[in-house]
C-alpha cells in the first residue's frame, strides 16, 4: 500500500515535481479489491509534507457527484418525481429564459443544454444571485439543444445544484450536504448513503480550524508555483456544484468503489439501475466546442473517449484504459475513474495547476503509468 508498488507512476510524480509542474501528489489505487496504494508524495506547501489526509481541491473531479445525486433522484420508482427528460423549467420558471425552455435535465448532465459560457459570479455573488444570472442567461448563438455540445464549467452545476434543493424543499447547502458533527461542510444527500465523499464548503466559523488541513492550489506562472485564490475565505465558505469539492484521494476513490460495486448489484450507497445509467453512453461521436475535440459523455461522466485520438482528447484516463472507463478530471491538476473491465479505481490530485498543455502531458502520462505498473498496459 505505498508508492514502492507502483515505481513508473512514482517517477512520473517526482518528475512533474522536478519540472514545477506541482509541489506534491495524492494517490489512491484499488485494483480488483485490493488497495495498491494511499499514499502522498512531495509538499502540501514549501517545507510541509503533503500527507495523505490533506484536503484538496478536486475542482471539476468533483462534478460527478453532484451528477449522481440529480441521477439518483431522476430514476425512482415514484411517478411523481422528477425525470430526466423534464424541462428544467418545470422546477425552475425562471430558466426559461433566453431560449432555454427546452432545455432539460439531461441535457445539463451530457453539456448540450447551450449556456456554457453563462457566468454565475462565483465566489463573489449569493447562491441566489449565481441563479439569476445563469437563468437569465440566452442560449449560445447558433446552439441547437440536444445536439451541439459544449462543456459547461460552472453555469449548469449550479441549476443542477438548485434543482437539488428544490426537490429537497431545503436550503441549498443543507440539500446537497450532510455530514453528523460538521453540518456546514457536508455530502450530498440521496446518493451517498454511507461513506464520506468530500467537503463542498466550510462554516464561517471553522475556516480557521480548517485551513491548516488544506493543501493550497498552487498555479504556475513563468517558472514559478504561486499560491491561488481558491484558499481564502470566500472560495471557502460558498459552494460551486461543479468546482469547490475538496477531499483526499482517497475519499475520491471510495465515490468510484461504490459506483463499481452498485454497477455490479453490491453494496447500498447508490442504486444499481441510477449506476448504469449515469455511466452509460449518452453523447457519443459530438465535437465538444469547449474542449475542440470529440469527447463522448454518461451523464456528468466523461467516457473514455481514445477512438478520437488517445494522444490528443483532453482529460483523458491513458492509453491503455478499457472503453467502459468512466470518469471526470479537475482543471489542471486531478482526475478520477473507474475502469470496470479491470476493476480498477484510480484516483489522483495534484496541488499545481500548470497550464493545459503541460496538465495533459501530465494527465496521460500518470494514467499510463499506473496501468504499466499494474501489468495491464496494452501489451501486458
Amino acid at each position: 500500500m505505498s508508492l514502492d508498488a507502483l515505481p513508473q507512476t512514482r517517477a512520473v510524480l517526482e518528475q512533474g515535481r522536478a519540472d514545477g509542474l506541482h509541489h506534491g501528489a495524492q494517490l489512491f489505487v484499488s485494483h480488483r479489491g485490493d488497495l495498491i496504494c494511499d499514499r502522498a508524495a512531495g509538499e502540501a506547501r514549501p517545507g510541509e509534507p503533503l500527507k495523505p489526509k490533506h484536503l484538496m481541491l478536486w475542482l471539476s473531479s468533483g462534478k460527478p457527484i453532484t451528477a449522481a445525486a440529480v441521477v439518483d433522484w431522476c430514476t425512482r420508482s415514484d411517478e411523481a418525481g422528477p425525470r430526466l427528460d423534464d424541462p428544467v423549467a418545470k422546477y425552475l420558471a425562471a430558466f426559461a429564459a433566453g431560449g432555454k425552455g427546452d432545455v432539460t435535465i439531461q441535457h445539463l448532465l451530457t453539456h448540450t443544454g447551450g449556456f456554457p459560457d453563462a457566468d454565475p459570479g462565483y465566489p463573489n455573488v449569493s447562491w441566489e444571485e449565481s441563479i439569476r444570472r445563469v437563468c437569465e442567461a440566452p442560449l449560445a448563438d447558433g446552439w441547437i439543444v440536444g445536439e451541439t455540445a459544449g462543456y459547461h464549467p460552472k453555469s449548469s452545476w449550479f441549476i443542477l445544484g438548485e434543482l437539488l434543493r428544490l426537490w429537497e424543499n431545503e436550503p441549498a447547502t443543507d440539500a446537497m450536504h450532510e455530514r453528523a458533527g460538521f453540518n456546514e461542510t457536508i455530502t450530498l444527500q440521496r446518493v451517498i448513503r454511507s461513506g464520506f465523499y468530500g467537503w463542498w464548503s466550510v462554516g464561517e466559523h471553522r475556516v480557521d480550524e480548517v485551513r491548516p488541513t488544506l493543501a493550497p492550489m498552487y498555479r504556475r506562472a513563468g517558472r514559478e508555483l504561486v499560491e491561488t485564490e481558491h484558499q481564502d475565505d470566500v472560495h471557502l465558505t460558498r459552494d460551486s456544484p461543479g468546482s469547490s469539492l475538496r477531499g483526499t484521494a482517497a475519499d475520491l476513490g471510495r465515490f468510484y468503489l461504490d459506483l463499481l460495486d452498485a454497477m455490479r448489484g453490491l453494496g447500498e450507497s447508490f442504486p444499481q439501475a441510477a449506476a448504469e445509467l449515469l455511466v452509460t453512453p449518452h453523447r457519443v461521436g459530438v465535437r465538444d466546442r469547449t474542449f475542440q475535440h470529440t469527447v463522448d459523455f454518461g451523464l456528468g461522466v466523461i467516457i473514455d473517449s481514445n477512438r478520437y485520438g488517445a494522444d490528443t482528447v483532453p482529460y483523458g484516463f491513458g492509453p491503455h484504459c478499457s472503453p467502459r472507463t468512466f470518469g471526470h478530471g479537475g482543471s489542471q491538476s486531478s482526475m478520477a475513474f473507474c475502469d470496470p473491465e479491470h476493476e480498477l479505481v484510480v484516483a489522483w490530485a495534484t496541488n499545481g495547476m500548470c497550464g493545459e498543455p503541460k496538465h495533459q502531458r501530465r494527465n496521460r502520462a500518470i494514467n499510463a503509468a499506473i496501468y504499466e505498473d499494474l501489468g495491464l498496459g496494452l501489451s501486458g
